[in-house]
Formats: structure tokens, sequence, C-alpha cells
């Protein structure tokens, strides 16, 4: 009989970190293979420090690119339902916009730049222009 209930509660166990995923989605690591792009958020405890740039201490979030160390630092969020408002500045602080960042379904986001400077990752030595809008898949 124990068994039958350790082995109960072993196959509850990742239906309950799926039901964490659906009851806060914007608290996430979300990523654009095509781009090598990627979101680490937290939009409800801001809790995200960016590896090696501690000088901007806890934040909702930033958006990085694979195998750099550039970002996009989120600054200010406003979430209302299944859509979030997010104010972003680049690294160096030159560069500002805001942008929408809004879940499709449990697996699926949208990042849209709404306004300000346009979204550029650092690509070969160069500067890459995003597209306005995005799509992120969930890990």
């Amino acid at each position: 009989m124990k068994k039958l209930i350790l082995l109960a509660v072993l196959f509850m166990i990742p239906l309950l970190g799926d039901a964490q995923k659906t009851n806060e989605p914007f608290r996430a690591y979300i990523y654009n293979n095509e781009y090598d792009v990627y979101l680490r958020i937290d939009f409800y405890d801001e809790s995200i420090a960016i590896p090696g740039q501690d000088l901007y201490g806890q934040l909702p979030g930033y958006l990085g690119k694979k195998n750099n160390t550039f970002c996009w630092v989120i600054t200010s969020v406003e979430v209302s339902g299944t859509s979030a408002k997010l104010s972003m500045i680049n690294d160096y602080g030159s560069e500002d916009l805001t942008a929408t960042l809004t879940v499709k379904n449990d697996s699926l986001y949208e990042l849209k730049q709404v306004e300000g400077s346009t979204l550029k990752v650092p690509k070969n030595g160069k500067w890459q222009k995003l597209p306005k809008t995005l799509e992120f898949k969930r890990r």
C-alpha cells in the first residue's frame, strides 16, 4: 500500500509543475531559436538578476543573446491578464523601447515592439535588427 501511494505521488509531481506554468505565465525562461535570443522573466516578484551585471539589482527580467553578455533590460512591467507592457533599455542605456509580451498558449509567447528604438543584438561583430514581432517558446 505504501508503494502504491509513493508511486501516485511521484506521478503527480510533474503535473504540479505544469499547474504552476499555467498559473504564473510571466515567470519563465522563453527562447527564440531563429535569432538565438531568450527572455528570462519574473514579472511577479521582479527577482531576476542579470549575470555579471549586478549593478542593475533585481529586475522583472531581460532579453539576452545566447553566447553573448549583451542584453536588453526590462526596467518596468504592467501585467494585465495574459498580456504585459514592458519598458526596456539596452545595457548601455543608450536606447529604450516599449513592447508587449502576450501569452498565446501554455508554451508560446509573442513579443511585439510598440514604440521607441528597434531591438538589436550583436551577431558576428555587427548589429542584427530583430523583427517587430517575435515568437518565443517556453522551455
